[in-house]
């Protein structure tokens, strides 16, 4: 039995596209044992899938913090890993690929230099994220990837007792980006149509997003304020069951998409859908160069879209405003 070890740290939406290469390692060494090495944040999502046996956190320290990095690279090099699949491919990971080869023989996958199943560092391709690892995996010698499948994600998500006809909105993103997020104005027009057509609106965020959301609420008197009230299971739950989903360029939507929902994402010119939409059975992008100025009309126009489209291929259409 191999000892396997798989780095993604995230964002959140980095973490969902990886999915397809958790699966496909998983498939790919069935005896072995699986470690994957993500952030606190993220141990919810990782710790309950079927991909990997183990879990180890790393919590960012900082250079100066010697005593929990000795403890750290001790804890790493103690697990005589036989193989690494870095798919988080960057100056950190480098830093580890050094401590983990040194004095040993080690299987490593990623743009480390030096290192045996080394890969191109073409940030600047326009490449989705997905295949990008998915490339990366067959020059470790996994040829195919296998498609995402997140049925494993769940939880009792009919607590919240929504009516039966019901839509995702997904106002947040990052909060130092707000170029990245259209305004409240925007989504409480669209909510109020969605209203009018006996669709109930139902907001998802974080407490970053309180203060967006509290303002369509003011603006949309008939939504349904879940900020703060769901867990990762929760979101692809209600994903499943929602008639469509609209939102920014932000993590969440990644895994709405992922869990089969028809999306609308709204992407600003700072992002590129080439590379980082989202992937599902129906995902349409709204392209405006800064989202501050989106209207709720352009909102509508592409919800319209969306519902009226059929499924197809995991790739975005993608429309501009």
């Amino acid at each position: 039995m191999k000892r396997i070890l798989v780095i993604r740290y995230g964002g959140f939406g980095d973490l969902i596209m990886a999915m397809s290469a958790f699966r496909t390692i998983r498939a790919h060494h069935p005896g072995d044992r699986i470690t994957i090495l993500t952030t606190r944040r993220f141990v919810g999502l990782t710790g309950c899938s079927p991909y990997f046996d183990d879990l180890l956190i790393d919590d960012r320290l900082k250079i100066w913090q010697l005593r929990q990095w000795s403890r750290f690279v001790r804890t790493l090099r103690d697990r005589r890993f036989d193989r690494v699949y870095d798919l988080q491919r960057n100056q950190r990971t480098g830093i580890l690929y050094r401590i983990l080869a040194f004095g040993r023989s080690i299987e490593w996958s990623g743009v480390a230099r030096g290192s045996s199943h080394r890969v191109p560092d073409n940030r600047n391709a326009r490449r989705h994220a997905v295949e990008t690892l998915s490339e990366q995996l067959a020059a470790a010698g996994i040829p195919e990837s296998l498609p995402p499948n997140i049925d494993w994600l769940c939880d009792n998500a009919r607590r919240f007792g929504l009516p039966h006809r019901y839509a995702l909105i997904v106002p947040g993103g990052a909060p130092h980006r707000s170029e990245k997020r259209a305004p409240a104005a925007c989504f409480a027009g669209l909510g109020r149509y969605l209203l009018g057509r006996g669709v109930a609106p139902v907001l998802l965020g974080t407490s970053s997003e309180r203060g967006q959301i509290e303002a369509i609420c003011t603006e949309c008197r008939g939504a349904i304020d879940l900020c703060e009230r769901t867990s990762f299971g929760d979101i692809a739950e209600l994903a499943r069951g929602a008639i469509g989903a609209v939102g920014n360029d932000t993590g969440a939507m990644h895994l709405i998409a992922q869990a089969g929902c028809p999306c609308l994402v709204l992407f600003s010119g700072a992002s590129d859908p080439a590379q980082t939409a989202p992937r599902g059975r129906c995902v349409h992008v709204l392209r405006s160069g800064s989202l501050t100025a989106l209207r709720a009309e352009h909102a509508i126009a592409g919800w319209t879209g969306l519902v009226d489209a059929p499924a197809g291929p995991a790739r975005a259409a993608v429309s501009a405003v």
